[in-house]
């Protein structure tokens, strides 16, 4: 597996195990459909927490956030709007951002971004 695979899968992990430690309840990970995929989907409370992780080795400038682009959060909302299709959820949906920053599992610095975006209007079109 590449290097930045493996960055990645512990990037999510982190984030995986960094939700269930604040009382969130993960349903899915990496759930995908056709070419739509979700990192993360969790609940808490009356909410489907849909969460998009970033993960970056220690060393490098860019932001993580930066991959956040609008497109990527079109393509998270298409694929949330599956997900709440498929499932038939009546449940409100939030769109957090979990970013990692680190080499290995002991020096990885988390921020969750809670409500960190809106579902753009023009993607229910």
């Amino acid at each position: 597996m590449a290097r930045h695979n493996t960055l990645g899968q512990i990037g999510e992990d982190l984030a995986a195990e960094y939700l269930i430690k604040n009382g969130y309840i993960v349903r899915e990970r990496n759930w995908h459909i056709n070419k739509l995929e979700i990192d993360i989907v969790a609940e808490k409370g009356n909410r489907i927490i849909i969460v998009e992780v970033k993960t970056r080795a220690l060393n490098t400038i860019v932001n993580p956030l930066d991959a956040v682009t609008p497109a990527k959060i079109r393509h998270i909302v298409s694929a949330a709007n599956a997900y709440i299709r498929y499932n038939s959820l009546p449940h409100e949906v939030q769109f957090d951002i979990i970013t990692v920053v680190g080499d290995n599992r002991e020096n990885a610095q988390i921020t969750h971004i809670s409500d960190a975006f809106r579902a753009p209007l023009r993607t229910y079109r």
